[in-house]
């Protein structure tokens, strides 16, 4: 694929946080929310279900808007490997943080890259980012106040790293360092050059 034919860029996600990271990159694109069932098959590995979701994402879209670049992500958290979902009310989010303080839980940011685009070099590709976070041991009143602040009921682990969630987190991990609030810029990059994307004109 010419690198200099017009790229149509599309992210496939609701997420305001995706929304803002891809902004970074300074390229045009626009958003669209795929409506899939999310929730993991019986007996899926939790990288299994990140990357399955990523791609029905991507794919979704791309079948919307043909021939352009569709990003789809998604993202789970596991602790002893069992996944850990969005919490969605106060007190689910406070149970979970109960479990996980004092102890490190692994998050799954896959990413895939959906190329729509006639004679596409590298149609989809995709990848697994894996993150360590490891939690403060902080006493109930500390986990309640700031979830009553931060109210982080919708991300997987009730933690936002980008904001006061930095507080209870004692340590992450990662070699792409925006994998965790949701969009591996790293990784985005990488499949964007393969498919011909130039950032600097």
């Amino acid at each position: 694929m010419s690198s200099s034919a017009p790229i149509h860029l599309v992210l496939a996600s609701s997420s305001q946080y995706r929304k803002e990271l891809l902004s970074r990159l300074h390229l045009p694109f626009d958003v669209l929310s795929p409506q899939i069932d999310e929730t993991p098959l019986p007996d899926e590995a939790p990288h299994a279900t990140a990357l399955r979701l990523a791609r029905e994402k991507a794919a979704t879209v791309a079948r919307l808007m043909p021939q352009t670049l569709v990003i789809g992500s998604d993202q789970v958290a596991t602790l002893d490997g069992e996944q850990i979902g969005k919490p969605g009310s106060h007190g689910n989010a406070l149970k979970q943080l109960q479990k996980m303080r004092g102890r490190q839980v692994i998050f799954h940011t896959a990413l895939c890259l959906w190329d729509g685009r006639d004679g596409a070099a590298h149609q989809v590709q995709t990848e697994n980012i894996q993150t360590l976070v490891t939690f403060r041991d902080l006493p109930d009143s500390e986990l309640d106040a700031y979830l009553t602040i931060e109210q982080p009921y919708d991300c997987a682990g009730s933690a936002k790293n980008e904001g006061l969630g930095i507080v209870i987190i004692d340590k992450i991990e990662s070699t792409d360092p925006t994998a965790l609030t949701g969009l591996p810029l790293i990784a985005l990059t990488s499949m964007l050059r393969r498919a011909g994307v130039q950032f600097f004109r």
